[in-house]
């Protein structure tokens, strides 16, 4: 009989490499420097330099994944609502909307963390009309 725990404990295990993968080719697909690209995962840059290639032994938080779900689902809104060249640089652009005060959506949650990785991701499903 499996233990308790176990399975949810495997499936984490199983998708941090998919994860990891999603994030990565969004950060190229968005022109992510290095230094944003590990802040926004909330890494330091060597981590991130080793966590982005395959292979990679370490292991991810719950913090961590929730982090990239958010950023796979902020980079789906954006491919929903706005044309490519848009939606690909979006995150690089410096924003007057309430979340950003003027600075570039990617410097703000990388400042904000997590609550603001989060708040971009309601934000930018209620400009979609999800909420």
């Amino acid at each position: 009989m499996p233990q308790p725990g176990r399975a949810a404990l495997q499936v984490v295990d199983r998708s941090q490499p998919v994860a990891l993968k999603a994030f990565s080719r969004i950060a190229e697909v968005w022109s992510l420097t290095v230094e944003e690209a590990a802040g926004l995962a909330d890494m330091s840059v060597s981590t991130w330099k080793r966590a982005r290639r395959p292979g990679y032994a370490g292991t991810l938080s719950r913090d961590k994944l929730l982090r990239l779900s958010l950023l796979v689902g902020i980079y789906k809104s954006l491919a929903l609502y706005f044309d490519p060249p848009l939606a690909e640089s979006w995150v690089s652009r410096a924003n007057t909307g309430p979340e950003f005060d003027g600075a570039t959506p990617v410097a703000a949650m990388v400042a904000g963390g997590l609550s603001k990785i989060q708040k971009v991701r309601v934000y930018l499903d209620a400009l979609r009309g999800g909420a």
